[in-house]
Formats: structure tokens, sequence, C-alpha cells
């Protein structure tokens, strides 16, 4: 008889994953947490406002015993909230998920000098403190070891056209993803950022000038077959499981190889 089941089922079975930033189906979160699903894992998903309930809904229905949390990364109440939440109803969770970002739309529009005092400190308080006070409050709950996860883009390396801020936000995050590292190995605690290619999310729309930078990556990247947010989830679930076993502090890109290439290849149209 052929067996016909996926080759990830089973592979996070008993496991208890917090997975943050689930804004709706198209979102990257949560195509990670359909990954870990299908991989056995229950979910715990925090979302910010009330129009994401639906698809957090959907994306548990077939997750016996996963739950939904109401909660604002910028504010220290509502992560303790969560994280006591998460104590009572789980008691161990085996990592997170940190699918979290925002910059004023008004920072990505103007010029980069023009960033404001206030917008910056925003995009780095959620963008990037979250993911430390987060860390504060679950870290605890990971007793038994297990793996935290960002989300992060090549803009920290390199600067792209009206990203601004959020450049710099996620060149801090990854520079956070190494000190949590190097402060959480001791625990059995891995942290990684995956650097995924440009997908047009609700989030991402936000971004000016995203049709050209999904444009110019679908010409320029090595590999040309379709890229997309199960890609960017196919890598969670690896980092997510104990075949990363080894694997912390680490960028890990996912992007069809756009990252790798210095210029256009000649020959390419306009």
């Amino acid at each position: 008889m052929t067996d016909t089941a996926s080759p990830t089922s089973g592979l996070l079975a008993g496991k208890t994953f917090l997975v943050m930033g689930v804004a709706n189906k198209w979102s990257i979160a949560y195509a990670i947490g359909e990954a870990l699903v299908n991989a056995g894992a229950t979910l715990a998903l925090s979302y910010l406002d009330d129009r994401m309930v639906r698809d957090c809904e959907a994306l548990i229905a077939n997750a016996p015993g996963s739950k939904l949390y109401k909660g604002n990364v910028a504010s220290d109440d509502d992560l303790d909230a969560l994280a006591a939440g998460l104590k009572a109803d789980f008691g161990v969770i085996h990592g997170y998920v940190h699918s979290v970002g925002f910059a004023p739309p008004a920072e990505l529009k103007n010029p980069f000098r023009e960033t404001t005092r206030d917008g910056f400190g925003t995009a780095m308080d959620i963008s990037v403190y979250s993911l430390i006070a987060t860390s504060q409050r679950i870290v605890p709950l990971m007793t038994e070891g297990g793996s935290i996860i960002t989300l992060t883009y090549l803009g920290a390396d390199r600067a792209f056209p009206q990203y601004n801020v959020m450049g710099v936000a996620k060149a801090a995050l990854e520079a956070s993803v190494r000190y949590l590292a190097f402060d959480l190995g001791k625990d059995g605690i891995r942290v990684n950022a995956i650097s995924a290619g440009p997908i047009k999310t609700a989030a991402a729309r936000g971004i000016p000038g995203l049709t050209d930078m999904v444009k110019y990556f679908q010409q320029v990247a090595p590999i040309g077959a379709p890229f997309g947010a199960k890609n960017v989830a196919d890598t969670a679930l690896f980092l997510a499981s104990d075949l990363s076993s080894a694997i912390s502090g680490e960028t890990i890109f996912v992007d069809n190889g756009f990252h790798a290439v210095g210029m256009m290849p000649l020959g390419l149209e306009d």
C-alpha cells in the first residue's frame, strides 16, 4: 500500500506554537500557521483587532486545542495578559513565530532623510522591540527548549526605494536575533530569522513601489519557479522542528536566490 501521508505529518505532534501577526489568509503568518498545523502542532494565535478574527478562526478550525488571543505588541499589559493566558491554557510553549512589523506610512513615502523621531521610534518599537518584549514573557514557558522565528527582508542589508526606516528596523531585528540566540542557547532555545522575498501580502501593499519590486524580483531571481508564502512557511516548519536543532542566530534567505544576484543579467527586457 502506498503511503500518501504528508512527509511532515506528525513532525510537530505534541508541540504548541504561538504565531503572531496573522492579518488574513494571504499573510505569511497564516501560511506558516497552516504548515505547523499540518505537521501536528497546536496553535496559539495572537491577533491585533477583530477584523482578523474570522481568518484566525479558519486557521485553527482543524487544530484541536488551539486558541486565539487578542493583544497589541506595543502594550506591555497586553503581552503580560498573553503570557498569562498561554501559561493557564498550555503551560508549556515550544516556540513562537514573530511576523510583526510596522512603520507609519509617511515614513515610507517621504525621503529617508525626513524620517521623524516619532516614526523611527514606532518602527523600532513594533518591528524590533516586540521580539524582545515577547521573548521576555514567552521564554519562561519554553521549559523544554524550542524555536523562535521572526521575519525580515533584504532591505536590512541593501537600500530599497521607499523602504526607508523599515530597512533600518529590519537590520536591528536581525541583530536582535543574534543577541537573543547568544542569550538563549543555554536554555536549548534557537532564534532565527527568515529573509523572505517580496510577497503581495496586505501588509506589504503599504510599501510604495511593491509591484515594481515584485516584477524585478521575478525577472532577476535565479530560480524562476513561482514564489509565495508557502515557500517561506516550509522553511519556518523546518526551523520550528528538531531538524534544525543545530541552527541558531541565522538569517536564512528564502527568495529564489534573489539576494545572491549582483546585477540584472544582460538581455532582459525593461
